[in-house]
């Protein structure tokens, strides 16, 4: 039955758009075999197979197209998909079921239309060029990149979810950056009254302008800048680019041109089972409207992906019934939350509202005229509510007495909604549509562990923001099931690093093998505990990384003290304390870049980047470097990284502290601090926060009374707004309270841990840490600024110590039998620096002597 199944001719599937939803229909009709049904094709407009556009602004903090990239570059060929990138669908050809593109004609037999949306520009007189960009796409992000080369301020039109988005996107371009709004108030769809109010003074914070209840009239030439905004009433904003983020359309001009029924407001309208007027075409994502409405999230797209993969597949089909529309976010480092019906206009709707104005802090809680059930929410500063009001809403769970302990402060006892409380119908994964249930299912057929369950049951795959809930129902059902949840580091120690650490410091562990002796099993350890012992070690007694015992413990980064980049290279970073350099070492550093024809890079945390060194030539370079006066920077290790800072009240009008000397100070005191993971720093000279310190792990504001500590923030994959921790503080107390929080962060945090992590995992959260380090409660306190004295008095630029020793030097080699460079490295040049070659590059290959191989 089979043979004459496989047998039978295939037919023919189009998928037209090659974004996220439309690759997720891709990936499951390849899960549900329907490759051996359909001959797949798949054409998309951009240059990009697909990407994840939720994480679009990581593609200005380093992301490339590979890193976004959705899936692996062979998924589709190895299931017999033909992909066709920069080949946009001209027209569809309904009666002879065919897409025209550019290179011909193409049959169907079965069309999905995944074409997504494009942004909704005004029609606004003068806007052209650098005044008419947008953020939609990887080639939209490239264009406001080169727009904002030589660019002072930038302005986004929109102050929604994409605006603010594009509005950090500026920031982090190094402009200033202003966001304009028409409605009153910061992301209206999403945020009431206060809600947007609390979310425009933390936004303000951070350094962004926002102007609200703003229209637009016409856009001229600038006086002080390249372009002049003119506004209702006479106002005007000056910008040199203009990128606008005013909203999305369905993309359904294809649709409308081959007559297919389009929804009043724009979409391809569809039945439950994502058919269009056309039962031979499907339209899944943006570009789709079901009942009148247009979805413009991922995970609705996803579930009419999941559904049209499986009529297709011939398994039963499930209707489509709409979406939640619940949110949580992180803009500009704000966390920002809705759920449900956030605004309380379901008839006989009652709110409570918790509004914290000193710390720009707003949650509000809506539930039914019977006070039994959450019908929505809306959350600013503090998404740690987040995950229990959803469930709350969506699995209609009993409030408590007093509802309003759901959105008090923790302390103050609000109830926290266990795993065992959640229906088997409760959605962990709203993405990937993966319920308490199908987790369940997971671990009763032998998932035991957490990567398993994820890589089974996709969960977690998506935008991230399921990974605590999906942790937390994980280790309770295993635990109910009898089964001891397992912490330890790996299957050489039963310990879990802070136990490890511990047992390090009271038994003075120095090495590797004695602390496998004493408490692990096995004779050589593994890539998980090696590092990890190595970074405990390291922490607690400041040894040099190139100690003979501690190197086999190190990662290449580590092993080489330097950043090993893409082509095989390494990149040097000389610390740079607070950004203050003198011209002697600046022209050091170009000496330096210029012998050895370095790519020189200057970074976000005010360093410069020399990229393109090879192996043998770094002891030469750090020779030079340590010459004219720098330190490692330790780029290449878990340790402190940099210490940002504004130029303060030396020059600044507005400083009221001396924030560079402060910086300074703070840097020199932990430059050779080990950790679990990477530590940045940042000190503000004033409130208007130059520095970003709120999105840095520890993070110094000036006020006219001292200094104010914010801990515990960061950026990158999963960023998270610093917590304001003590206020007023003078320099010693400043000082003080870092050590202490520092090293109680050494001592407890998991491997691999960024503080923003360990933060959300303590038992007790902020008030609790708060009491460890402010009030003393475990008397702890002499003991652990003793033990960051010793870190600071057994500091070695560990450059230096390496340069000393011939021993250490041997290590230098990109071929242990031979002194000369790779051959194998070649280079190109691209706006005036030299780059790695990279396919379709022109260069000479140097023939590789047999001797060296």
């Amino acid at each position: 039955m089979n043979a004459l199944v496989n047998l039978r001719p295939r037919q023919k599937l189009i998928v037209i758009g090659n974004g996220m939803v439309g690759h997720h229909c891709v990936e499951q009709l390849i899960e549900r075999s329907a490759v051996d049904r359909y001959e797949i094709h798949v054409f998309g407009e951009e240059r990009q197979r697909a990407y994840d556009r939720v994480h679009l602004s990581e593609y200005f903090g380093g992301s490339c197209a590979e890193t976004l990239a959705l899936g692996d570059a062979q998924l589709y060929g190895l299931h017999g998909v033909t992909l066709h990138l920069s080949q946009p669908v001209l027209e569809i050809d309904r009666q002879a079921r065919e897409v025209v593109t550019a290179t011909g004609r193409h049959g169907y037999d079965v069309l999905v239309l995944a074409t997504g949306s494009f942004p909704f520009v005004p029609p606004i007189p003068g806007c052209e060029g650098n005044a008419r960009l947008v953020y939609r796409t990887l080639d939209d992000l490239d264009a406001i990149r080169a727009a904002a080369c030589g660019a002072r301020r930038g302005v986004v039109v929109g102050g929604g979810l994409l605006g603010l988005e594009a509005a950090n996107a500026l920031k982090s371009l190094g402009l200033e950056a202003h966001v304009v709004e028409f409605a009153s108030r910061l992301m209206p769809v999403q945020l009431d009254v206060d809600g947007g109010a609390a979310l425009r003074a933390r936004i303000e914070a951070l350094g962004v302008g926002v102007h609200t209840s703003r229209a637009t009239q016409n856009v001229e030439a600038g006086e002080t800048h390249r372009y002049r905004m003119n506004f209702d009433g006479g106002e005007f904003l000056e910008t040199d680019l203009i990128v606008f983020s005013a909203g999305i359309r369905p993309q359904d001009t294809l649709g409308r041109a081959c007559g297919l029924e389009i929804a009043a407001r724009g979409g391809i309208v569809i039945d439950p089972h994502c058919r269009s007027s056309d039962p031979a075409v499907y339209a899944i994502g943006e570009c789709a409207s079901w009942n009148g409405s247009v979805f413009g999230l991922v995970a609705p797209g996803y579930s009419m992906a999941r559904n049209v993969a499986c009529e297709l597949a011939g398994e039963a089909p499930v209707a489509f019934s709409g979406a939640d529309m619940s949110t949580k976010l992180k803009l500009l480092g704000v966390d920002v939350g809705s759920i449900g019906d956030a605004h309380a206009i379901t008839p006989g709707a009652k709110s409570y509202r918790f509004i914290d104005e000193a710390n720009a802090s707003y949650r509000r809680l809506v539930v039914d005229a019977s006070g039994k059930q959450v019908l929505g929410a809306v959350l600013v500063g503090d998404n740690s509510y987040y995950d229990t009001l959803l469930q709350y809403a969506q699995n209609g769970i009993a409030l408590p007495a007093d509802p309003s302990t759901l959105i008090l402060p923790l302390s103050d006892g609000a109830p926290v909604l266990g795993a065992d409380a959640l229906p088997d119908t409760a959605m962990i994964c709203s993405c990937q549509n993966v319920s308490k249930g199908a987790i369940c299912s997971a671990i009763d057929g032998g998932c035991g562990d957490l990567s398993a369950l994820k890589s089974q049951t996709k969960a977690c795959t998506g935008c991230g923001g399921c990974a605590a809930l999906l942790k937390q129902v994980f280790e309770h059902e295993l635990i109910a099931r009898g089964v001891s949840v397992d912490k330890s580091l790996c299957e050489h120690f039963a310990y879990t690093r802070a136990e490890l650490y511990a047992l390090a410091r009271v038994e003075g562990i120095a090495s590797f093998e004695d602390m496998l002796a004493r408490h692990g099993r096995g004779a050589v350890g593994c890539d998980v505990c090696k590092p990890t012992v190595g970074n405990i070690l390291a922490s607690c007694w400041n040894q040099p990384i190139m100690d003979p015992s501690l190197v086999p413990l190190q990662d290449t980064n580590d092993t080489f003290m330097a950043n090993m980049q893409k082509n095989g290279t390494y990149s040097v970073v000389p610390r740079i304390p607070g950004g203050e350099i003198t011209p002697d070492k600046l022209i050091a550093i170009g000496v330096v870049a210029k012998k050895y024809d370095l790519y020189t890079k200057i970074t976000g945390g005010q360093r410069i980047d020399l990229f393109g060194a090879q192996l043998h030539e770094l002891p030469e370079i750090w020779s030079e470097l340590i010459e004219a006066g720098f330190e490692t920077g330790h780029a290449y290790g878990k340790s402190t990284r940099t210490v940002k800072s504004c130029v303060g009240s030396t020059w600044c009008r507005y400083g009221v502290q001396d924030s560079v000397a402060m910086a300074l100070r703070i840097e020199d005191r932990y430059k050779g601090l080990r950790s679990p993971h990477k530590l940045k720093f940042a000190v503000s000279g004033c409130t208007r926060e130059c520095a970003e310190a709120q999105s840095k792990d520890i993070g110094v504001i000036a006020t006219e009374k001292g200094w104010n500590l914010y801990v515990c923030g960061n950026g990158g994959m999963r960023p998270r707004h610093a917590e304001l921790f003590a206020t007023d503080l003078d320099d010693e107390q400043l000082i003080r309270y870092i050590d202490r929080v520092l090293m109680f962060y050494i001592r407890t945090a998991d491997k691999l841990q960024r503080t923003s992590v360990w933060r959300e995992s303590l038992e007790g959260g902020l008030e609790f840490l708060k009491q460890v380090v402010l009030e003393d409660s475990l008397a702890l306190g002499a003991e652990l600024e003793a033990q960051m004295q010793r870190v600071v008095d057994h500091y070695e630029c560990e450059w230096a110590n390496a340069l000393k020793d011939p021993e250490k030097l041997k290590r230098f080699r990109t071929f242990v039998n031979d002194k000369r460079a790779d051959p194998g490295v070649q280079f190109v040049k691209e706006r005036g620096q030299r780059r790695p070659a990279q396919a379709g590059d022109v260069v000479t290959l140097i023939p590789v002597m047999e001797e060296v191989l």
